[in-house]
């Protein structure tokens, strides 16, 4: 990799060649690319000055890189919202990762043995946390950090946990599927949580849960064990997702006032703090202006699944599906975004606002 960008002594530009293409770059791009980067939303968010986004160029260059290949995009014809995306929004998250890592880490003393970090992200469905959360993993296996991913879905109930959950609440819409709280297992993620943090050596592995969508023509089931992938130690971070990560139980009033069948899961949600969110030391809270938007995210997402010939959604189920989550979204949202996730320290959250188009926005 070559780092000079300076001048020749004509004042014409040198040539660059930082990024791993065939063809060398023009010093003006990379001029460019510093002024596009320190326009972005988030860097005084996460304290990132001009001077320092001067001082890590090769990073950022290295770090775009990689993500071009990852998501296959020619690096030196990015279009606007796809230079965007990766240095204003996936690049920006994972440096505010690796900053809340090295804080973490310099809390131990030498030869202790140092639990990963566990960075809970709160999105609503269809926001692009899961898309964030890969580019986030994948860098981290660049920069040679181990990381493990996991999901508040790897730890719904299993079908014949689900079915028993739809006797025991007959006729309430929200516990009908998986989704809302009291259709996850909460046993199974507290000893996937304990067992994670305990991967700090080499040589030490577990699987991880997953979960099948498909199974029970969409109903979903637990994936068999076999099928698990496989971390190994030394952790240093875990990315925990989730749509409800956070989510705070409310006064039973508050709740009946937004839909009287959401005072269960209310019930339920008072068991969720000491099973996800005590374990998780930093947060990123992916934050939307209108919860009607995962409607339309979802109702995309599947239009374009019919169209590449798969098998998606109607239109009505897509109305159905989205609006046994709407009520917690309405319910839960504000306190969330006013308070921040329930027991977390504001110092360790990154809030993020994002538009309809999934990118993020100055708040206001």
């Amino acid at each position: 990799m070559v780092h000079d960008y300076a001048t020749t002594t004509n004042g014409t530009s040198k040539r660059c060649s930082a990024l791993p293409t065939t063809n060398t770059v023009d010093v003006s791009s990379v001029s460019d690319l510093f002024e596009f980067i320190c326009s972005g939303p988030l860097v005084n968010k996460i304290g990132i000055t001009p001077q320092r986004v001067g001082q890590s160029i090769d990073k950022w260059l290295l770090y775009g890189s990689q993500l071009c290949r990852l998501f296959q995009l020619n690096e030196l014809k990015l279009t606007i919202p796809q230079k965007a995306r990766l240095y204003h929004y996936y690049i920006p998250v994972f440096i505010w990762c690796e900053d809340q890592i090295a804080l973490h880490n310099s809390k131990f003393k030498d030869g202790d043995d140092v639990p990963p970090l566990v960075i809970g992200f709160s999105a609503p469905q269809g926001c692009g946390k899961t898309t964030l959360v890969f580019a986030l993993d994948y860098l981290f296996k660049t920069t040679k950090k181990k990381s493990a991913t996991i999901s508040v879905d790897d730890f719904y109930l299993t079908a014949e946990g689900q079915a028993e959950l739809r006797k025991k609440n007959p006729g309430n819409a929200l516990l009908e599927y998986r989704g809302n709280a009291g259709s996850h297992d909460l046993k199974l993620s507290v000893e996937t949580l304990e067992a994670l943090s305990k991967l700090t050596k080499e040589g030490l592995k577990m699987k991880v849960p997953r979960y099948n969508k498909s199974a029970y023509s969409g109903r979903g089931d637990r994936a068999d064990s076999s099928t698990w992938p496989e971390v190994e130690g030394p952790l240093s971070v875990i990315l925990f997702e989730g749509w409800m990560l956070g989510f705070k139980p409310l006064p039973a009033d508050v709740v009946k006032a937004v839909d009287p069948q959401l005072e269960v899961v209310n019930k339920n949600l008072e068991a969720y703090y000491d099973a996800w969110d005590k374990y998780i030391d930093a947060w990123v809270v992916i934050k939307i202006q209108d919860p009607s938007y995962v409607y339309r995210w979802r109702l995309q997402a599947e239009i374009a699944m019919r169209q590449d010939g798969q098998a998606g959604m109607s239109d009505e189920e897509v109305n159905d599906f989205v609006s046994r989550y709407l009520p917690a979204y309405k319910a839960y949202l504000p306190t969330l975004y006013a308070e921040g996730p329930s027991g977390s320290d504001p110092d360790r959250v990154l809030a993020i606002d994002i538009d309809e188009e999934r990118n993020p926005i100055l708040a206001n």
